[in-house]
Formats: structure tokens, C-alpha cells, sequence
């Protein structure tokens, strides 16, 4: 059993790994795409810097995230580092949040407008307030 603990002590420490690699390529490679970018637009470049940026950091903690889960469950599961654990992925949920609405513009239950369209013409569809067919109703949105 304690060589199980050892493995998963090491599996933990490799999603952290992972987790901080994730973010700093993430630095690299908006820093690199904004360089690229810089003769263009210049908001457009800083936008699309923090959208990299910013989304390399979310998957990093999704990592950073599923490292401590693993440690603290297999490892040292006490009340103690449990309650810890519960903090950090708070923590951690809320900023990943923050930054994917700073990213997106949107929050994460949200539908992207390109999602709502088909939402709504089924609706129609549905509700018989069109008299056209679904297929006529498809030709006309394209």
C-alpha cells in the first residue's frame, strides 16, 4: 500500500508539473503570437495576447487543480487537508471562471451567439408559428 501512496505522490507532482508548463508555454507562445502580430492592429494583438494567455493559465489550473485532488485523496486523506483541498478548488473554480468570462465575454453557462440561433429556429419549428417547412426555413438562413 505505501508504494501505491509513492506513485500517486509522484502522478500528483507530475499534473503540477504539467500544470505550471501548461502556463508558463502559454506565456511563450501568446508572447511569440503577439510579437508575430505586432505590425497589425494593435488592440487586436493585445486582445488576442490575453485570450492565450488567459486561456493557457485556465487548462494550467484544471491541472494544478487535479494534482492536489489526487494527493490529497489518495495520499493524506485527513479532514484537515480534505477542508484545504475544498478551499483550493474554490479558489481555483472562481478564477477559472473570472478568467473565462474575461476571455469569452460571457459566462460559462452562457450560450455563444452562433450556439442561439439553432436554438431558436427549432423553437419555431416546434411551436408551428411558421408556416414554412424546416427545410425551406434552413435554405432561407443560408
Amino acid at each position: 500500500m505505501n508504494t501505491f501512496r509513492e506513485v500517486m505522490e509522484w502522478v500528483g507532482l507530475a499534473f503540477d508539473a504539467t500544470g505550471v508548463l501548461v502556463i508558463a508555454g502559454g506565456v511563450l507562445i501568446a508572447a511569440g503570437r503577439l510579437a508575430a502580430g505586432a505590425s497589425g492592429a494593435k488592440a487586436m494583438s493585445v486582445r488576442r495576447f490575453r485570450q492565450d494567455f488567459g486561456g493557457a493559465i485556465v487548462l494550467g489550473l484544471e491541472f494544478l487543480v487535479a494534482g492536489d485532488i489526487i494527493r490529497t485523496v489518495v495520499v493524506a486523506p485527513t479532514l484537515e487537508n480534505v477542508a484545504v483541498l475544498a478551499i483550493v478548488v474554490l479558489i481555483r473554480t472562481v478564477l477559472s471562471m473570472a478568467l473565462q468570462v474575461e476571455i469569452e465575454g460571457r459566462w460559462p453557462w452562457q450560450l455563444h451567439d452562433r450556439d442561439s440561433a439553432p436554438i431558436q429556429a427549432c423553437s419555431q419549428f416546434s411551436t408551428g408559428a411558421d408556416s414554412k417547412s424546416a427545410g425551406e426555413e434552413l435554405k432561407d438562413r443560408n
